[in-house]
């Protein structure tokens, strides 16, 4: 990693503001995330590739995309932004991804991946289950979202 690479990480890492995380979590998470890039346009990844990590947006949009029954035609079920947490299944299980991750805008992430996740259970119990709460939230969150756009469907 490159000195500029290195201080972008550092900055992005001293940006880490999720709302379950206490600020003397920081630290202790900061040395088992990724940081990425990712550029307008870039896929992250990709409907049935490796499930390995979740990533933290730190800023920028990603959307997301599920594969319909008709060849080629996806649908967008979402679009989030700076503080949200997306791939977070594959803290939890090696399935392969349910979606495709793609950038809107430039992005910058912190990836968590599955080992390091497992890493922080076993030096950092506390702070692993603050880290499951707030994965927990955003997915039941989200999963209330999506009953209400069915509704309104039907």
């Amino acid at each position: 990693m490159t000195h500029d690479s290195e201080c972008f990480c550092e900055r992005l890492k001293g940006e880490l503001s999720f709302y379950f995380l206490r600020q003397e979590d920081s630290p202790i998470i900061s040395e088992l995330l990724e940081c990425r890039k990712v550029a307008a346009g870039e896929v992250l990844w990709r409907e049935g590739d490796a499930c390995d990590c979740l990533a933290f947006i730190v800023s920028g949009r990603l959307e997301i995309r599920k594969q319909t029954e008709f060849p080629g035609k996806d649908v967008i079920v979402g679009i989030y932004g700076k503080g949200s947490i997306v791939g977070e299944l594959c803290l939890l299980s090696g399935h392969e991804r349910f979606v495709t991750v793609a950038a809107l805008e430039d992005a910058d992430l912190l990836l968590l991946s599955r080992e390091n996740f497992q890493r922080l259970t076993r030096e950092a119990p506390e702070l692993s289950v603050r880290l499951l709460q707030g994965v927990l939230l955003a997915v039941s969150t989200r999963l209330g979202k999506s009953f209400e756009r069915l509704a309104s469907v039907f």
